[in-house]
């Protein structure tokens, strides 16, 4: 049996109301019982004092007669519920407050001596062997000047003490009990409240670490285990959403490798085999040139997505002037423009604009959306790149009168290996990594980025940079 947590909880609580009663039924018990015992003793000591000097005085003065001593020890027996002796040094009964006045034949204590329990005022058992049964009793000297006339000895059963005990302690399990109920019904709530959700936790984790990221754990609490529950069924709608995420990536990256490492193959083969003539060569060996510069495209994209993923990119912030970073970037893609008829408008504020981010990485950024804007720009069209102030921020703007972005694909533009329009050959040769670099950047910078687009009218991305201070 596995030693769960609830089992040693329940353990423990029965262990605490076993050890409850066991301390109830000794240890208090003692204590009660001792405590009765020396109560009991100070009034009876109380008592033997009151008859020493009231009583047994009287009679040794010569002021009262013992027979009506007598009479008053049967009266404070009946009050007290206490025998009541009055003893001689020798240990002779002289009067006793339950048995008839007898002068002519004392009872004879055997061994009394009551300096043999000088630690104490107070004594149990059977005195000497004068009771069948268990008392207490008190003795008392009565003096008279340095002198000891005799004795005065209270006794009483230990069985009222005992039953005085049992009602007290009785008391106290009746008071256990109602606790261990109470602490009962604790345990119930704790049951449905606490445990039973730990039990759907423990399995749904168990389920998760098995690979079943759609199992959901079934909890509508408001509390802490309830915010838990959600954010674990969270996490695993999260993991179930990017383990899909993975086998559709491994699934792009394979087709994106496959291509052109068959083409590069077969061109090849085709060289050795003779099939394509020598004259043929060249133009089917620069096609293999730019298909393996495009598997190299690839493969620096993936690194560089996974650094910016890992944080392991640091980033070299400095201040400088955008304005000039996109008039050379732009510069770059006039080949790319005239082969469209297209133009590359700018609109940047001032002759300068300095911004404070990592240069090589905001041109990797613009060379990717210019480079974009293109590729889905019609012929004869043109593209308008602006730069704003806006507070503490700089925002850049680049903008297509091309095809548009349809609405059902606006918010999957950034997954990897995601290509607009394929099937009518707009992007064959793109890695479907550019704007999840882009964005990927962004981020890193902790500045954003937007996207509005229409569909046959045109896209514009717009984002952020931090504006450069003490320029």
């Amino acid at each position: 049996m596995k030693h769960t947590l609830y089992r040693k909880f329940l353990l423990a609580y029965l262990l605490f109301g076993f050890l409850s009663f066991l301390t109830i039924a000794l240890f208090t018990s003692n204590l009660t019982l001792n405590h009765l015992i020396k109560q009991k003793a100070d009034d009876l000591y109380k008592e033997a004092t009151l008859v020493s000097s009231q009583y047994a005085n009287s009679y040794y003065n010569n002021t009262m007669d013992l027979q009506t001593v007598h009479s008053h020890l049967q009266a404070l027996d009946t009050y007290m519920s206490a025998q009541i002796w009055i003893v001689s040094p020798q240990g002779n009964i002289i009067a006793n407050s339950r048995e008839k006045l007898d002068t002519e034949h004392p009872v004879t204590i055997e061994g009394f001596n009551p300096a043999s329990n000088s630690h104490s005022f107070y004594s149990t058992g059977n005195f000497y062997g004068m009771f069948s049964e268990d008392t207490l009793s008190v003795v008392y000297p009565i003096t008279s000047g340095i002198n000891v006339k005799g004795y005065i000895a209270l006794h009483t059963s230990m069985t009222q003490i005992i039953q005085s005990r049992d009602r007290i302690l009785n008391i106290s399990y009746i008071s256990l009990l109602v606790i261990f109920l109470l602490s009962t019904i604790i345990l119930i709530v704790f049951t449905y409240m606490v445990f039973l959700p730990l039990r759907k936790i423990t399995a749904a984790t168990n389920e998760y670490a098995h690979g079943n990221f759609k199992h959901q754990i079934s909890i509508n609490k408001d509390d802490e285990i309830g915010r838990l529950a959600h954010s674990l069924n969270f996490m695993a709608s999260e993991l179930d959403a990017s383990e899909e995420y993975q086998k559709k990536f491994i699934a792009n990256i394979s087709h994106d490798f496959r291509s052109p490492l068959t083409s590069i193959k077969g061109y090849l083969e085709a060289i050795l085999d003779g099939t394509i003539p020598p004259e043929m060569q060249e133009k089917y060996l620069n096609i293999v040139l730019s298909e393996t510069a495009r598997l190299n495209k690839l493969t620096q994209s993936m690194l560089l997505l996974n650094n910016l993923n890992s944080k392991e990119l640091m980033l070299e912030k400095t201040n400088f002037d955008i304005n000039k970073v996109i008039k050379d970037t732009a510069a770059s893609f006039g080949g790319s423009c005239m082969s469209k008829n297209l133009s590359i408008e700018l609109i940047l504020t001032g002759q300068s604009l300095y911004v404070f981010a990592d240069m090589s990485k905001i041109q990797q950024v613009l060379y990717n959306l210019i480079d974009n804007a293109i590729k889905f720009s019609n012929h004869n069209s043109a593209i308008y790149i602006e730069t704003t102030e806006k507070s503490e921020k700089v925002l850049i703007s680049v903008k297509d009168t091309g095809i548009g972005i349809p609405k059902e694909s606006i918010n999957q533009i950034w997954d990897r290996f995601y290509k607009i329009d394929t099937s009518r050959g707009k992007d064959k040769k793109g890695t479907g990594l550019g704007l999840s670099i882009v964005k990927e950047i962004i981020q890193v910078h902790n500045e954003n980025i937007n996207v509005v687009s229409t569909e046959g009218v045109g896209t514009e991305f717009i984002f952020t940079l931090a504006k450069a201070k003490d320029i």
